[in-house]
């Protein structure tokens, strides 16, 4: 009878380690698509930064503007095809404090950033990502951010 409890205890546990596991890997792999994001934006390559988003992505920046708040959606071409343009100087968003949710094939991520011209600060944020899990692995399917030039706080590596 002793063994018998002790075999179902260790039943119970061992599929919480696996579950800890397949949420550690999915998380990974959610950010891996916010760093490739980022690569490719300071890349200039717009055909990675393409294949991140789901077709009818949303694209939402929220900012003041003399005081009023201002919402602006971009349509996920026009921003991909921006990324593509040339400019001088690299685009480095940089992000830290991150945190990801995960149920079934839905996934947020939510992120301080700072992004930078070359080596100029530009302006801060917060960034909010909504991925969902297709067959081809995760998609970005919305991305929504604020923005500010004051009171904004620096990347560790910043500071």
């Amino acid at each position: 009878m002793r063994m018998i409890g002790l075999f179902l205890g260790v039943l119970t546990v061992a599929p919480v380690g696996t579950v800890a596991a397949q949420s550690a890997s999915a998380e990974s792999a959610v950010m891996d698509v916010v760093y490739r994001l980022f690569d490719a934006m300071r890349a200039g390559d717009s055909a990675s930064a393409r294949s991140l988003f789901e077709p009818d992505a949303r694209l939402l920046g929220i900012a003041s503007r003399d005081g009023v708040k201002q919402i602006r959606a971009l349509p996920i071409d026009r921003f991909v095809q921006a990324i593509g343009s040339p400019h001088e100087q690299v685009w480095d968003e940089q992000i830290w404090d991150w945190e990801v949710r995960i149920d079934d094939d839905l996934a947020t991520v939510w992120t301080k950033y700072a992004f930078y011209l070359g080596e100029t600060f530009s302006h801060c944020g917060v960034d909010a990502f909504q991925l969902l899990r297709s067959a081809d692995g995760w998609k970005i399917v919305s991305l929504a951010d604020t923005r500010r030039q004051e009171s904004c706080e620096l990347p560790p590596s910043q500071r």
